[in-house]
């Protein structure tokens, strides 16, 4: 399934990115608690056994207006390219529609980049440059003609250390806290997940090279007051014959109360950074939108439009929506 998915899944238009879900991201993923194996469904060629189609649904609580809803977020649709025009994709869609079904569950929420009737929010990806160089080297960015590398290096420039007192990885310890703030920070969005105390230890305690996740502890009282995650997705660089993979995290959620929101996003580009990430990636949902400016994010060129099945949504603005689908 890795390999299948590292070679077909989605790549961007100038065919020079594509996603490299690693194995172990697509366990975490796949494995989500309440998870169910048949709703892991590939499509093999008869002769060969070689996968030629996939996708998949795991088991969500979706608050939309106060109204709670379980789901199923459908994820990993992918059709081999050779075999693109023989309608799999309405195959795969309607075997998990029926797989899901039989669970008693009637509605799904998905994501896609193309417009389709109709999305209840269109997003746009935001990029922060962390190794600029590098980021010019495969033409995921470019400069400002007014600007060179060096000026580039300076403006761009992250510290080495954090600056809040207290900021350390999440441990199996602060769950519960980790629960209590994040569930109380959702509660402002109009189109909002809900994550039980398993579920919270599924996501976001850190796993080596996927999810990274920091608290921030009270040195007095030891109660979890503010929360940073980003997960890693890498895509493969395509036809360069010096960088093969573009290390790149994507925020997750991020919930500030003893500091700043800008005070925390920047201290999550810290730790990105020392992590080795290329770029930081950040949809304009949740209050993300805030500190682009501030903190030198550009707008991405693409945009992300979410899609309930089965389910009548009245469109919401992005700062209104507080889902993030990997």
């Amino acid at each position: 399934m890795y390999e299948f998915l590292r070679d077909n899944y989605v790549e961007d238009e100038d065919h020079m990115f594509r996603f490299d879900y690693s194995k172990e991201f697509l366990k975490w993923h796949l494995t989500a608690p309440g998870y169910l194996k048949q709703w892991h469904l590939c499509i093999l060629k008869e002769t060969t056994k070689e996968m030629v189609g996939f996708i998949s649904a795991i088991p969500v609580h979706i608050h939309v207006f106060e109204k709670e809803n379980s789901m199923v977020e459908i994820n990993f649709l992918c059709v081999k390219h050779t075999y693109r025009s023989k309608r799999m994709a309405a195959v795969l869609i309607k075997e998990i529609t029926r797989r899901v079904h039989l669970q008693n569950i009637w509605q799904a929420v998905y994501t896609a980049g193309a417009l389709l009737p109709r999305p209840i929010s269109t997003c746009t990806y935001y990029h922060r440059n962390l190794n600029i160089k590098k980021l010019l080297d495969v033409k995921f960015t470019y400069l400002n003609p007014h600007m060179n590398i060096s000026r580039a290096k300076s403006i761009y420039k992250i510290a080495k250390d954090t600056t809040i007192d207290g900021l350390r990885p999440m441990e199996k310890r602060d769950v519960e806290g980790v629960f209590k703030i994040l569930n109380k920070y959702l509660k402002n969005f109009k189109v909002r997940p809900f994550y039980s105390l398993d579920e919270v230890e599924h996501w976001f305690l850190p796993r080596k090279n996927v999810i990274y996740s920091f608290v921030v502890e009270n040195y007095n009282t030891g109660e979890i007051t503010d929360f940073i995650s980003f997960y890693s997705l890498p895509s493969s660089i395509l036809n360069h014959e010096v960088h093969k993979t573009l290390y790149a995290a994507y925020s997750f959620f991020n919930v500030a109360t003893s500091v700043s929101f800008k005070e925390l996003m920047r201290n999550a580009l810290i730790l990105a950074n020392s992590n080795k990430f290329d770029v930081f990636n950040c949809l304009n949902v949740m209050d993300n939108e805030t500190v682009f400016k501030d903190l030198l994010f550009g707008q991405g060129d693409g945009s992300l439009k979410y899609y309930f099945y089965n389910y009548a949504c009245p469109e919401v603005k992005p700062k209104e929506l507080s889902i993030v689908l990997m």
